[in-house]
């Protein structure tokens, strides 16, 4: 029998490319034809695929691939699991997002896993509708230690943020970084950072995937060495900017700012200023750079004294305040270029009250103009080709 679908597959007048053997064909296959003289492992793939894609509703695709990473014989022990999450509210879809994310769950003992875990949420107030929710989101928290990791790391981010619901929302947001989480804040505390500015940057990246500990010391090491103090709350959001790219595109982000302009000197001590400087793309390094200084007539080392302006909007406000100071200097209303400071940090209010409001015979029209620049710079016609 196999010896005549090996021959089918290589000789037939239909040839059966191998990628086009999806994971159904073979499941179909090994179910249709129990005598095929595959192996025990084989076969015991076989159910596995089955019992996941039957019982717990995965895709024949996905099923195929968990299967790689747990298996069983009979349905007993994934059944106690299955059992567990349908008593304890969980949905038939939120069951599969569990087990296509973590299905070696699908092997772990309920009293001893799960249990506690689910028990320990709900004493910290998570009512069990919303831990369905979550656990389908993040289901890697549950594969986590509970004494080991969950509790030492709930209990220390509590303590910072001063609240268990924002400690629970931070630990499902990094349930997969649970081991570095504890030990990378460890760090920060025993370089003299205040608590108060790593509660700041917990939750300024609650978002962002921590650095295993080993690097995560080594970038605390060059922000001190770049002069940093870590009583001030730069020290963090510079360790945080530098472990979230590699030394190859800091070293590319570097080049563009010298490229565009600066010195060495200029963009460490931007870094050292507005560390985000660093977190912006190289595509928004060139665009700002290239309109303060070739459209607007800015010299590159000014802009290079106000970091902070990498961190604004192109199109809500460097380009049509830009654009609009010119109109304004064009009609005569302004006598001399205004800084950078003036142009671009004040909030919106304060610049309509400025430059627009301020001249009362004017304001209507002016107020026009302004909304035409608004316009302009969020269709992307602002290109110094286009001016």
């Amino acid at each position: 029998m196999f010896c005549f679908l090996s021959k089918a597959f290589l000789h037939g007048s239909r040839p059966i490319k191998i990628e086009a053997f999806k994971s159904h064909n073979l499941l179909y296959i090994l179910q249709t034809n129990p005598s095929l003289p595959f192996s025990t492992t084989s076969k015991q793939q076989s159910f596995t695929v089955s019992y996941l894609i039957k019982t717990c509703g995965l895709s024949p695709e996905s099923a195929l691939s968990a299967s790689k990473l747990v298996s069983f014989e009979t349905p007993n022990q994934p059944d106690s699991v299955i059992a567990f999450f349908k008593t304890h509210g969980f949905s038939k879809p939120q069951i599969a997002a569990i087990v296509g994310k973590m299905p070696r769950l699908l092997s772990c003992k309920v009293e001893k896993t799960l249990l506690p875990k689910i028990a320990f949420l709900n004493s910290k107030g998570i009512p069990s509708t919303d831990l369905t929710k979550l656990f389908a989101k993040y289901p890697y928290i549950l594969a986590s230690s509970l004494e080991k990791k969950i509790i030492p790391s709930f209990n220390f981010i509590s303590n910072l943020l001063k609240s268990d619901s924002h400690a629970l929302h931070f630990l499902f947001a990094q349930s997969r970084c649970l081991s570095y989480i504890l030990p990378n804040n460890i760090v920060l505390r025993q370089n003299g950072v205040p608590e108060l500015n790593i509660a700041k940057g917990l939750l300024w990246f609650q978002s962002k995937v921590p650095k295993r500990t080993d690097v995560f010391k080594e970038n605390v090491e060059k922000v001190k060495k770049m002069g940093f103090s870590p009583e001030r709350f730069n020290f963090v959001l510079a360790v945080h900017v530098l472990g979230s790219m590699s030394k190859s595109t800091w070293e590319r982000k570097f080049d563009v700012y010298n490229k565009c302009g600066w010195s060495e000197k200029e963009i460490l001590e931007a870094f050292r200023r507005n560390p985000s400087v660093m977190a912006a793309s190289e595509d928004k390094i060139k665009a700002v750079i290239d309109f303060l200084v070739n459209v607007m007539g800015f010299e590159a080392s000014s802009v290079a004294k106000q970091p902070y302006l990498l961190g604004l909007s192109m199109e809500k406000r460097i380009v049509p305040r830009g654009l609009f100071a010119k109109d304004l200097m064009s009609m005569g209303l302004l006598e001399k270029k205004l800084g950078l400071k003036i142009l671009f940090e004040t909030s919106e209010e304060l610049f309509l009250q400025r430059f627009v409001y301020c001249y009362k015979e004017e304001a209507s029209e002016l107020l026009k103009l302004y909304n035409e620049k608004l316009k302009l710079a969020a269709g992307g016609k602002h290109k110094t080709d286009k001016l």
